[in-house]
């Protein structure tokens, strides 16, 4: 069982015109609200989203739904380029989602997880036992003046099908 190079994926995902036909086709909402991918790699992965009209409220600050979209991305694209480096059936799915909401976003907010690790782990125990693992990953939003907007985390199901 020979494993891809995940960071072919990585560099797809942090190019603006590839990113933008993967969102266009696979999560149009993420293209429409403007998300970005700013960083990408096994350890952590940056996801912005801009504070404009596609994105705001009617209170002027960052819509909760935005900022969920840009959390779970961060979360699920490193998940995603572990599971895309495999020659196995792969599956992730959100199974839970909390949050916490500290100040309102009103500029661009950036959500960062830092968790590759954990992925990297939960990936090879879902190779090695064909079940499905559960893992928790945290993201976490900021303004550029370093003002935490939210802190999601999120449970994935991963399965890797032998």
């Amino acid at each position: 069982m020979k494993k891809k190079d995940p960071s072919v994926f990585r560099a797809r995902m942090t190019s603006r015109w590839k990113v933008g036909l993967f969102f266009s086709y696979k999560m149009p909402l993420a293209f429409f609200a403007g998300l970005r991918i700013t960083r990408l790699d096994a350890q952590q992965c940056t996801v912005t989203v801009p504070h404009g009209w596609r994105s705001t409220n009617p209170f002027k600050s960052t819509y909760f739904a935005a900022q969920s979209m840009a959390a779970e991305l961060s979360t699920g694209a490193m998940l995603l380029a572990e599971l895309d480096a495999l020659p196995l059936k792969t599956g992730m799915l959100v199974k839970h989602l909390s949050a916490d909401f500290g100040k309102r976003a009103i500029d661009i907010a950036a959500f960062t997880c830092t968790e590759g690790a954990k992925i990297t782990a939960a990936v090879e125990e879902a190779v090695q036992t064909g079940a499905p693992v559960l893992v928790d990953l945290e993201s976490v939003g900021v303004m550029p003046d370093g003002t935490e907007v939210s802190r999601f985390k999120f449970t994935w199901s991963v399965i890797a099908k032998q």
